[in-house]
């Protein structure tokens, strides 16, 4: 694990520098957010998960039982299936995506990428060659969250994981989805994705706070 501290980069300061970035910089103001709101209108559950980078396996991955069945336990108090819960149940995949990169401009399709100070990514689909072992969030419930984070005020854009057959990679919200509940990925663009030293902008990540904190207060 690199020793350096996370320094600030540019002229303007506008960047922040750092080793772990992804996913870090989606769990920060993932874990304000859910401090920040004091009295959600409906039942809020912040998740801060283990071993996505591998496929979310062992019991501490999402890729278990023990979301679910958290879930199940808490809807036993009230006398409720849990699986009716969670069909009933919204969500954020909070997790970063590929900022692009004008260094190396031929993995991305420039017109569907990302970029860095235009506010927090929406990613309807990820996956590989496509969308291969992706959630693919459904279009009504995509258009809900893109409503809400324009009635929030917060900066949003919609972006793929890089170029068909060049890039990809995978988020948790399959998992999720799996068990029955409406979930899209939204985060916070990236550049050097995956590198020692990893960058992002302090407006994207001001507005996934902002964005994150609207959603639990929907």
């Amino acid at each position: 694990m690199p020793a350096f501290r996370a320094t600030e980069i540019g002229f303007d300061r506008s960047l922040i520098g750092a080793y772990g970035h992804d996913d870090k910089v989606c769990a920060y103001p993932s874990i304000r957010a859910a401090l920040a709101v004091t009295a959600p209108r409906l039942t809020s559950v912040t998740v801060i998960t283990d071993k996505e980078e591998i496929g979310s396996e062992g019991n501490t991955g999402l890729n278990s039982a023990y979301l679910a069945q958290f879930i199940e336990d808490i809807a036993a108090t009230q006398g409720l299936p849990g699986r009716d819960v969670l069909r009933a149940s919204e969500c954020l995949s909070a997790d970063v995506n590929a900022g692009f990169d004008p260094i190396f401009p031929d993995v991305h399709d420039k017109r569907n990428a990302a970029f860095l100070n235009r506010g927090i990514v929406v990613t309807k689909y990820t996956g590989g060659g496509g969308k291969g072992g992706t959630n693919d969030a459904n279009a009504e419930f995509v258009f809900k969250v893109c409503t809400l984070l324009d009635d929030a005020a917060v900066a949003w854009q919609t972006g793929e994981l890089g170029k068909v057959d060049e890039g990809g990679g995978g988020t948790v919200a399959k998992y999720i989805a799996s068990l029955g509940a409406e979930v899209v990925d939204v985060g916070v663009p990236v550049l050097s994705m995956h590198a020692p030293f990893e960058i992002v902008a302090k407006l994207d990540v001001y507005m996934a706070f902002k964005g994150f904190s609207a959603f639990l207060q929907a």
